[in-house]
């Protein structure tokens, strides 16, 4: 089945592959053709394509209806303020960005909402937000452009190839991770992102003094980056009692997060701090 966008003003196409005139003031459909790509100007469907090893992946790609206002979104702004994470470039922050702003990574963005209310409440951070949800990626550059919103940029695909292959080492001032999939089944935890060998290589990413801030409400994966977070030796609890940390005033409540504490959820943050090893001095030196 091709997908299709109604839009004021786009050409509908006949039998024979011609246009008609347009008629102001009505409102027609294009039909993709096979093969036709979704956006030609925005998002590819997978970046990265079969280039790095299959891996479980943390993320499961949904499949919803893309509005008029976030296809005209993803046309216009993608080649402006859009990135497909290919993994075949190593990336340039203050290019991409046009500044040498402190740059955060979100991974997980959803419809965008909290994103774009944290980047107009301090246009001096970037954020470099990547997620695999089209509509959102549409709605988050929509948000960005009717605000004015420059600090924005928008990822499209994995951001384990991301910090991976196309990051360079401290360039992250901090990382963000909102409510992600708590794959609440046991035989599915190991698709969980916060894990061990995650925070290894984000570590790699993040400078000394960044802050990796997560929040949930599912209280046992809560409790499970509780543990690998404290237990890793590259980060620390902001926390003195070493247990989960208030909302701080830059995380908006989301609609989401409103609505799960109406049904009595519990929502918990965690933010840690990398740390700086110090080598210590050869014995007898």
């Amino acid at each position: 089945m091709s997908d299709s966008v109604n839009t004021p003003g786009s050409p509908q196409s006949t039998p024979g592959g011609e246009y008609p005139q347009h008629v102001p003031g009505v409102a027609v459909r294009h039909t993709r053709a096979k093969g036709e790509p979704r956006f030609p100007d925005g998002p590819k469907a997978d970046p990265a394509g079969s280039h790095f090893e299959r891996r479980i992946r943390s993320f499961q790609p949904r499949r919803s209806r893309v509005t008029a206002g976030q296809a005209d979104a993803l046309q216009r702004l993608w080649p402006k303020w859009g990135l497909d994470i290919d993994g075949g470039r190593t990336l340039d922050l203050a290019d991409l960005f046009g500044n040498d702003n402190p740059v955060v990574l979100e991974i997980g963005f959803g419809m965008g909402e909290a994103t774009a209310q944290m980047a107009a409440a301090d246009p001096g951070t970037d954020i470099l937000a990547v997620d695999v949800h089209t509509p959102g990626q549409g709605n988050l550059l929509n948000l960005a452009d009717r605000n004015g919103l420059s600090n924005i940029r928008v990822g499209n695909g994995d951001a384990i190839i991301l910090l991976r292959e196309m990051l360079l080492p401290d360039s992250l001032d901090g990382l963000r991770v909102y409510f992600p999939d708590p794959w609440p089944k046991k035989r599915h935890h190991k698709r969980r992102l916060i894990q061990p060998d995650f925070l290894s290589l984000a570590a790699t990413r993040i400078r000394p003094g960044g802050i990796v801030h997560c929040a949930t409400d599912w209280e046992p994966y809560a409790e499970q980056m509780l543990e690998v977070l404290t237990e890793h030796p590259d980060f620390e609890n902001t926390q003195a009692d070493g247990g989960f940390a208030p909302r701080p005033d830059f995380r908006p409540l989301t609609r989401f997060e409103g609505q799960g504490l109406d049904k009595g959820h519990v929502v918990n943050d965690l933010l840690f701090r990398r740390v700086q090893h110090v080598e210590q001095p050869p014995v007898g030196a």
